[in-house]
């Protein structure tokens, strides 16, 4: 390994402030919006626990195939073909009624109500059906004034929850509903106005004792604020992103459409969110809509199974091809998406063409995605020391193919443009300690050569799962090689992360955050990767806590 590189400190600090958070010089003004910054990055969060989404939930949603084009007919012809395609059998159980159900008024009491074209039954009736056919039932609103398709001026009317949430979440329990989606759909409003709101719904549909899953979607027509915060406290499912569309690459940063690949550059570096009962949404799946190849359809599935992500199919289920179902069923792949660690996968390597993705399972099992996506096939190579495995006898399962096959530790695959290979690894056992992986970097923290002479700065380098990246983590300090992550008593916004001996000082203690970001107790700051580079050999520094890429840890 190469010797750290030695930075002068204060051009250390000045370039940081310039490249990283683009502000100027050094002034009061910059350290007043660090200041803030700071504040409001540190939202309580903690996850929701109201009994439902311990794994993240399976269904369907009218939305991909059908948009406002719904009726109770259509919603029932497709309960029973997910009856009677094995769809229901492998999971999916959520029917969700998206936008377009209304009427375009309320009654005279200000209760909602269903179109009584589309749905004259009523949405009790609608719900009780799905309930016969072992199906829970969804719903579609919004935390403003008008839906996605009223505020479009493609449906009348304005009849979004604002000023109604807990009429609403009485009405939603009455008809049996078990799963609300709940869209911002509005440009207006701060990232806080959006929590306070979408906590709103939450109160109200906790208090009508009814187990209903929550899911938003903070970034309809708005700043894409899902990956901003984590929203475990909030809901138990959140959008990542933009809508998607059925397609690979639509170029997008995070910005209307997404394409499979731009969700998932998205929603890889969130990892540290997910846990029981929260999950990273995103987006609903286009397994069987539009164009994108065979090899890109089971991409996408595999990667929402291995980022634990809901699965929540929008194709028409009535006339799926064999292939589209043997996707959506595909039994391997549920199994590691419904695991109940409820863990995302963590990135432990991105070339900008050969990307893996590691997701813990519950039984001492781990599931490995090889991702190419490149457009012309490649080798993915990795090994069972980096994934968090010791020993020299690994079996590995095939997740697409059922077949089985031995290792002494190199996993690998050649995998075609846009594909993805998923092993199951099991044997041997877990490595002692934790791989901190960073999300902008896809690299471990990592003491350089092994050393343990007190100032050694740490650095992030390829994940090898070797012992110079395995960090005990006790009480608050983190430890490699008997030594403890350390900041000197005088440490400020870019100063040098370094080991020391553990000695019990405030300056060794950490604080795991909940958005992936990682607190020195003495000062307030965060391990920060050096000017958001991914190099090997990068310094790790201390910066002002906010919740970007470069200052998100994953623990494996």
């Amino acid at each position: 390994m190469l010797n750290q590189r030695k930075f002068n400190r204060s051009i250390v600090r000045k370039k940081h402030r310039e490249s990283c958070d683009a502000v100027g010089r050094f002034s009061r003004i910059v350290m007043t919006f660090f200041a803030i910054l700071f504040v409001s990055s540190q939202w309580p969060a903690y996850a929701l626990d109201n009994g439902v989404s311990r794994t993240p939930p399976m269904g369907w949603n009218t939305w991909n195939t059908f948009g406002c084009n719904i009726n109770e007919s259509l919603i029932r012809q497709m309960a029973d073909s997910i009856v009677s395609s094995g769809m229901a059998d492998a999971g999916y159980k959520y029917v969700v009624v998206d936008d377009c159900w209304f009427n375009p008024n309320r009654d005279s009491a200000g209760n909602l109500q269903s179109d009584p074209s589309r749905f004259p039954s009523g949405m009790k009736a609608l719900g009780d059906y799905l309930h016969s056919k072992g199906l829970k039932f969804g719903i579609y609103q919004v935390p403003v004034d008008k839906t996605c398709a009223q505020y479009f001026s493609s449906y009348p009317g304005a009849t979004g929850s604002q000023g109604h949430e807990y009429q609403d979440a009485q009405q939603f329990a009455a008809w049996g509903v078990d799963y609300l989606k709940y869209d911002w759909c509005s440009p207006n409003g701060s990232i806080d106005d959006q929590v306070t709101a979408f906590a709103k719904m939450r109160d109200a549909l906790a208090s009508t004792g009814r187990p209903i899953v929550y899911s938003i979607n903070p970034n309809s027509i708005h700043e894409k604020t899902g990956p901003m915060r984590n929203w475990g406290d909030v809901a138990n499912i959140w959008r990542t992103t933009e809508d998607i569309t059925s397609s690979w690459d639509t170029g997008q940063t995070n910005g209307y459409p997404m394409g499979v690949k731009n969700i998932v550059d998205v929603t890889a570096r969130l990892a540290a969110y997910a846990a029981p009962g929260s999950f990273n949404d995103p987006d609903m799946m286009e397994v069987g809509i539009g164009s994108m190849s065979d090899t890109e359809m089971r991409s996408h599935f595999a990667l929402w199974a291995i980022m634990a992500s809901p699965l929540i199919a929008g194709n028409d289920i009535r006339n799926m091809s064999w292939a589209t179902r043997t996707i959506l069923t595909n039994s391997n792949l549920i199994a590691i998406n419904q695991d109940t660690l409820g863990l995302q996968g963590v990135e432990i390597q991105n070339d900008g063409t050969r990307r893996v993705m590691v997701k813990k399972l519950a039984n001492g099992d781990v599931a490995v995605a090889l991702f190419n996506q490149g457009n012309s096939a490649t080798t993915i190579t990795t090994t069972a020391a980096a994934i968090g495995k010791s020993g020299s006898d690994f079996n590995l399962l095939d997740a697409w193919s059922g077949t089985t096959s031995s290792t002494s530790g190199v996993i690998s695959a050649n995998v075609p443009a846009h594909g993805t290979v998923v092993y199951r690894v099991s044997g041997g056992s877990a490595l002692a300690g934790t791989s901190l992986v960073s999300a902008s970097a896809s690299r471990c923290l990592d003491d350089p050569n092994s050393a343990t002479a007190n100032g050694t700065n740490p650095i992030i380098w390829s994940c090898s799962g070797a012992s110079n990246q395995r960090w005990e983590i006790s009480g608050k300090t983190i430890q490699v090689l008997g030594k403890c992550l350390d900041v000197a008593l005088d440490a400020s916004a870019g100063s040098n992360v370094q080991l020391w001996d553990c000695n019990g000082g405030s300056n060794q203690n950490w604080i795991f955050n909940t958005d992936g970001t990682v607190r020195n107790e003495s000062n307030g700051l965060c391990l920060d990767v050096y000017n958001n580079e991914t190099a090997n050999g990068t310094e790790v520094i201390l910066w002002y806590c906010g919740n970007v890429a470069n200052r998100r840890w994953a623990k494996l």
